[in-house]
């Protein structure tokens, strides 16, 4: 089969095409969408465009310099641990799902995902350039953790099978099982699902607590950022997973959900007791104000079980409350009302004010 950037087909209907492994896409036309949801997730990222020079952090310098060892163990442990897991997001969707996309409207949906996470590395630099006076050193031992290592290999063979896989199929279709393929692309949807919906709350809500203790509320705020856009991009790979099991009426998909239902709760359970030990290294130092290992534990069973009852699949922890409500907003980026000093740079965000016009600034200024 010969992949193609513009389909010629004159009959094509992009309404009667499956959202993976149909035909190449041709015009990118909007006005008529199999999946209006998609366009309109497009159009939420859109309007949550955002940089991370838009929030100052000179005072999470100076509160940086104040911490206590266990505090700077648990902030550089996260901030590290997030910029090994958003560096793999910052290349998978494109390559993993992408090349696959048979709709217009999932097509851009992911293109802006992607353009994203890109922004949330650059986050993550920012942060890490103004917080630390050698910022190789975090850098370079991030592939060397074995512990984030560890944890990002889940995520990458995955993501690595499906691509590996997927290609095959385009360049000889008739040599790949499409159970096995679909099989494939379901297990990375659900690794991405709960990548976006599970794996990084433990190091957000760290990152809260800090905020909650007026300490580093720059790098809180750009991490509330970064939530709320991973939010966003759960609800892609939830959609995506509702459609295969309401509306795209695919036989061999709705086998492999059925069939792959244990493996996908195993899944679940593993990302759990990861994110779990997580906790427990986090805190081997020594704990943190509003913060502590058993709290963090039932705050990953409560995330897990709205997870799975989001994509239909029955919870399984007995944590029914949120043990951590104060997380919720700094979820909620919008409710937040941080001090324009504390956490804005007025040279970057649109429509700022400058305050400090001298009488004469413009004495020389004609017109």
């Amino acid at each position: 089969m010969t992949k193609s950037v513009f389909n010629t087909d004159k009959k094509l209907d992009y309404t009667k095409q499956p959202m993976f492994f149909g035909k190449d896409l041709q015009v990118q036309r909007y006005d008529v969408l199999k999946y209006p949801i998609f366009n309109k997730l497009f159009q939420q990222q859109l309007g949550y465009f955002w940089r991370p020079e838009e929030v100052s952090l000179q005072k999470d310098i100076a509160d940086y310099r104040e911490l206590n060892e266990q505090s700077k163990f648990i902030f550089t442990s996260n901030i590290k641990y997030q910029t090994m897991m958003d560096s793999v997001q910052g290349r998978g969707p494109v390559l993993a799902f992408l090349p696959f996309v048979s709709i217009p409207e999932l097509e851009s949906c992911i293109l802006a995902w992607d353009f994203f996470e890109n922004i949330h590395s650059h986050s993550y630099t920012y942060i890490i350039k103004n917080l630390y006076s050698n910022p190789s050193e975090v850098f370079d031992t991030i592939i060397t953790d074995e512990k984030i290592e560890k944890r990002a290999m889940s995520i990458t063979s995955r993501y690595d099978d499906m691509i590996n896989l997927g290609y095959k199929w385009q360049l000889k279709p008739e040599s790949v099982d499409m159970y096995e393929l679909k099989k494939k692309l379901y297990l990375t949807l659900m690794t991405v699902n709960i990548l976006e919906g599970l794996r990084f709350y433990v190091s957000f809500a760290c990152s809260f607590a800090f905020g909650e203790l007026k300490m580093l509320e720059g790098s809180a705020k750009i991490l509330s950022l970064i939530a709320r856009d991973e939010s966003l991009h759960l609800l892609i790979t939830q959609r995506i997973l509702n459609n295969y099991r309401e509306n795209e009426n695919d036989k061999i998909m709705n086998k492999v959900m059925k069939d792959s239902e244990k493996e996908v709760y195993t899944m679940y359970e593993n990302a759990v007791g990861q994110e779990k030990r997580w906790a427990t290294y986090l805190f081997s130092k020594g704990s943190m104000i509003g913060l502590s290992e058993k709290l963090l534990h039932q705050f990953v069973e409560y995330m897990a079980n709205r997870r799975m009852r989001a994509i239909g699949l029955e919870p399984r922890y007995d944590q029914k409350t949120n043990p951590l409500p104060w997380v919720d907003h700094w979820l909620n980026s919008r409710s937040l009302q941080n001090a324009p000093q504390e956490t804005e740079i007025e040279s970057y965000v649109i429509g700022g004010i400058k305050q400090d016009v001298q009488k004469d600034q413009f004495k020389k200024f004609k017109l």
